[in-house]
This record gives C-alpha cells, sequence and structure tokens, in this order.
C-alpha cells in the first residue's frame, strides 16, 4: 500500500504569526494532529503538531502571546505520494516523529500519520491471523 493511499487529504495551513492558541483551535476544528507552516518569507515549509503545542503550554507558555514560528519544526522530512507505507513508517521511526508531509509537484497535498498507517495495516494484520 502507498502513501496515497492512507494520508489525510485535509491538510492545514497556517503562518508563522497564527499564536499556539490558533493553531489549536483549527487543528481541533479539523480534527487533525498536526498543521503545515507556510513562511513566505522563508518560502520554507515546516510542521507544528498538538505535542508541540502540548509541550509549549505544559512548560508555561502562554498559547496567547506564543506565535507559531517558535515552535515549528523546520528541518522537515517529507514524503512522496508514491513512497510505500514501510518507507513512510521507515522515515518517521528513524526519525522519531509521528507525521510526516506529503509533497506532490510545488506543494503539499495530504500529511500521513502513524495512525494512518496502523489504520491501513490493522486490518491487513487480522486476516493474515484469521487465515493462520
Amino acid at each position: 500500500m502507498l502513501v496515497r493511499d492512507a494520508m489525510s487529504t485535509v491538510v492545514l495551513t497556517i503562518g508563522p504569526t497564527h499564536t499556539l492558541r490558533q493553531a489549536a483551535r483549527l487543528m481541533s476544528a479539523r480534527r487533525i494532529g498536526a498543521a503545515v507552516v507556510h513562511d513566505p518569507d522563508t518560502c520554507g515549509l515546516g510542521i507544528i503538531t498538538e505535542r508541540d503545542i502540548l509541550d509549549a503550554v505544559g512548560s508555561g507558555l502562554d498559547p496567547d502571546r506564543e506565535t507559531t514560528s517558535a515552535h515549528t519544526t523546520t528541518d522537515v522530512v517529507f514524503a512522496a505520494p508514491a513512497w510505500t507505507l514501510e518507507e513512510a513508517a521507515e522515515a518517521m521511526t528513524h526519525g522519531g516523529f509521528r507525521h510526516l508531509i506529503v509533497l506532490d509537484g510545488d506543494g503539499p497535498v495530504g500529511i500521513v500519520s502513524v495512525r494512518d498507517i496502523i489504520r491501513c495495516w490493522a486490518p491487513a494484520r487480522r486476516t493474515v491471523a484469521a487465515a493462520g
């Protein structure tokens, strides 16, 4: 199975000046765990996750004053839609993260998470176990 088959095509793109609270509200409303952060001044893409927001708030930072730019991961590993789920899982395991931005052409077309991969693998594993 390929990344394109598992990825979420709901891609929330926010700017570096969004506050953590704004990012959290937007992510919560869409029931997603990560957002792409696009900084037009650097022409770069980054990612902010629910864990980044949780860590910031948990350490006492004000979510109404802190901006996403201070908590965005900019050293991002990107996936391609044609990657296998095994390749995506390997990249996540190697990098120690749970989300990959999926790029195709000029921009993000999806995000694949550990949960997406497990959702795809779990039914296949049940079928194999039942047949065995």
